[in-house]
């Protein structure tokens, strides 16, 4: 976290930047949703009519249904409360899709359709919500004093190392998105120092994970067309709620894993998808290119595959 923090706010980013090109950013993103994959279909596989409901479901709000407007009621100071028609699903597809087939998977578990135990049940994880505490400060050094050791160090800076460049190659990603400019080198800067000083807070709370930028919420963005920091800081305040209230936070573990699963194609899609939009801004008339392009893709699956299949190859 002391080596993203010091590249990041020292502007020895600015200088990496010069390095980073399309070409960069095509296999990074698009990578990031090829390889996760594997999670999103074992979530689905589950139960296939769920997590396929819940795709059709999705790619309905979020492709057919936005320009549709539905009525609410808004309250405005001095002028009470009125009637106005927003885009509903354009908005919040993601949420709609996932409470009403979290109900649907309530119902089948009501009526005992599936099994006990079964993933498509809401009752599965139900005994977590059961069994979690109503409140938890959590503080720093709550599981015991933070340890460094020379692997701990080397096996995590290669990780930050890692996120930083899928990170830089995120920024211009969201930024195409919410259809605004490439962000400026200082912005990059201090976006990679800031996620250090997270990832640093991260291990003093000794959360076991460190700060990136998510991906799922790069496929978010992409899904709903919400770039707003307003969202980011209302879902802040929902995450600081979820870490303090533990069965507010618990309720969102026993959503069920098609549901997830369904959710997690459509956004690894995505993802995978802009990575590959930034090809329009390459000469792919050049064999060059073809070659940068084709090698680091593919090595990239090829590597993580005979790491897996010979964990004691490295040592």
């Amino acid at each position: 976290s002391l080596v993203q923090v010091f590249i990041g706010y020292f502007g020895v980013m600015g200088i990496l930047l010069r390095y980073v090109t399309p070409l960069t950013i095509v296999p990074t993103v698009s990578l990031v949703g090829l390889s996760l994959f594997e999670n999103a279909a074992e979530a689905a596989s589950k139960h296939w009519a769920i997590s396929g409901s819940t795709i059709l479901m999705l790619t309905v709000f979020s492709q057919c249904l936005t320009e549709v407007k539905v009525p609410g009621i808004n309250y405005k100071r001095g002028q009470g409360f009125r009637i106005i028609w927003f885009n509903l699903f354009k908005l919040f597809p993601v949420l709609l899709t996932i409470i009403i087939m979290w109900g649907v998977c309530g119902i089948i578990t009501l009526k005992d359709v599936l099994p006990r135990g079964h993933p498509a049940r809401t009752d599965v994880k139900i005994k977590i919500l059961e069994d979690s505490d109503w409140f938890r400060i959590p503080y720093p050094g709550q599981w015991g004093m933070p340890t460094v050791s020379a692997s701990g160090v080397l096996g995590m800076l290669a990780g930050v190392l890692a996120c930083t460049v899928e990170s830089i190659s995120y920024y211009p990603t969201v930024a195409k998105m919410c259809g605004a400019p490439p962000p400026p080198v200082h912005a990059i800067n201090r976006g990679i120092g800031t996620e250090g000083l997270g990832t640093m807070l991260a291990g003093l709370w000794g959360s076991g994970n460190g700060t990136n930028t998510f991906g799922e919420n790069v496929g978010a963005i992409g899904v709903t067309k919400v770039g707003s920091r307003r969202v980011i800081q209302y879902a802040c305040v929902l995450m600081l709620l979820q870490g303090v209230i533990n069965k507010f936070g618990a309720v969102f573990i026993i959503i069920p894993e098609p549901v997830v699963g369904g959710i997690f194609c459509v956004m690894f899609g995505m993802i995978t998808a802009f990575g590959l939009s930034a090809l329009q801004y390459v000469e792919l008339n050049s064999s060059r290119n073809l070659y940068i392009i084709g090698f680091s893709m593919f090595f990239s699956l090829v590597l993580p595959k005979w790491m897996v299949a010979h964990p004691d190859a490295i040592q």
